[in-house]
């Protein structure tokens, strides 16, 4: 019998060839004498000449040669190449600091090209599809990562003294600290009250089914409305009842600052939480509620113990997409004074600083990463059979 051949991952193929492109088409690093002056761009040849094109490529090759012909013990091997190739991307930072940054000029700051950051995308993709393809446990994903965070870690404390964004933590590091536990504060705030909420308009919705269309209907008009348009309603009437009830001013309640923001998040979480929390309790095989009614269960037993548990995972998926939701929106809260991460972005784009934008934009990233990753393991290990 022949021998089926073996077809080229062209997913993998693809992305490889894409990095390979970025690397060498794309800016490494950028090299300035002061945070005012603008970068100048060096490519990979500039950076390390062509020792270090021929070093940073042959992993490239070899990785574009497995993913041709995909065996699965190739495909291990093209994972732990690609895992290299992550933990060597902040060698080659140090490497350029030590090589392109004058050591006389103490205020010369580099910048992170768009090359690395091209190639960090893309190559923590191809992760993403060797670990699909291979079939590796969410623990195992997670722990090949510890590997390129270990590699960060140690070239931070041993050689990355002129990286800009650096630079701009070491000047704002108690704001920073501040700013992120604004933003965790009002993220958690909004996603209790909306799951809350949530979870008292799905249950009306299902017992006065008349309030489904409009509830729906409401909740859909309030995704509909952009966030800096809500953020502006809301000033006056905040203003006006901070200025009559003086309790609501004592509580700091006004036309800016954190209630406005984190009623218009709580608006935007709604309708993902109802959603999902009206879905996951009216999907509940109705045998399974007759065999518990037949076995002489209340009907809040039955809710508590068999109809809130089968749709726990459903409800889980509600509270992920509103999490991550919320981290994001949460950086325009910023605009009126609500504090938060976003400070960060729209004072860097205000100063054309790029590194205090990604000072702020890479925290609600892993933010949003690391609360997507935790929520989507809780719902698998909910679901039946998820344990295992």
């Amino acid at each position: 019998m022949r021998r089926e051949a073996i077809r080229p991952n062209s997913v993998l193929v693809s992305l490889l060839l894409a990095t390979l492109i970025a690397w060498l088409g794309l800016d490494s690093v950028s090299v300035s004498p002061n945070r005012i002056v603008p970068g100048r761009g060096i490519d990979v040849l500039g950076v390390a000449g062509w020792s270090g094109v021929v070093a940073s490529v042959a992993p490239m090759f070899v990785v574009l040669g497995l993913a041709w012909r995909p065996t699965p013990g190739r495909l291990r091997w093209a994972t732990g190449l690609v895992v290299l190739m992550l933990s060597a991307l902040p060698v080659w930072l140090v490497v350029a600091a030590a090589l392109r940054v004058d050591p006389d000029m103490p205020q010369a700051r580099m910048g992170i090209g768009g090359g690395v950051w091209v190639a960090l995308f893309l190559l923590l993709l191809a992760l993403i599809e060797l670990r699909t393809r291979l079939a590796l446990s969410r623990v195992l994903g997670w722990a090949l990562l510890l590997v390129p965070l270990a590699s960060l870690a140690a070239c931070l404390a041993l050689g990355l003294e002129p990286l800009a964004l650096r630079r701009e933590y070491q000047g704002r590091s108690e704001a920073f600290v501040s700013a992120i536990g604004e933003h965790l504060l009002l993220v958690g705030a909004a996603v209790s009250l909306s799951l809350l909420l949530g979870i008292g308009l799905a249950m009306a919705m299902r017992h006065w089914p008349r309030a489904q269309r409009m509830g729906f209907a409401v909740l859909n008009f309030l995704q509909t409305i952009p966030s800096l348009a809500l953020f502006g309603l809301l000033l006056a009437p905040l203003a006006w009842l901070s200025g009559r009830f003086e309790w609501l001013a004592a509580l700091g309640v006004s036309g800016i600052g954190w209630a406005p923001a984190l009623l218009a998040l709580v608006g935007y979480s709604l309708l993902p939480m109802v959603r999902n929390t009206y879905v996951a309790l009216d999907e509940v095989d109705p045998d399974v509620i007759d065999a518990a009614r037949g076995m002489g269960m209340s009907r809040g037993q039955v809710f508590r113990q068999v109809r809130l548990p089968l749709a726990l995972p459903v409800i889980l998926e509600g509270i992920r997409i509103t999490t991550v939701q919320a981290i994001g929106l949460t950086a325009v809260a910023a605009l009126i004074g609500a504090g938060g991460l976003g400070t960060f972005i729209f004072q860097g784009l205000g100063q054309a600083a790029m590194d205090m934008v990604l000072l702020g934009a890479l925290p609600i990233l892993v933010m949003a990463l690391v609360a997507d990753a935790l929520l989507g393991a809780l719902t698998d290990l909910l679901r039946p059979g998820g344990a295992t």
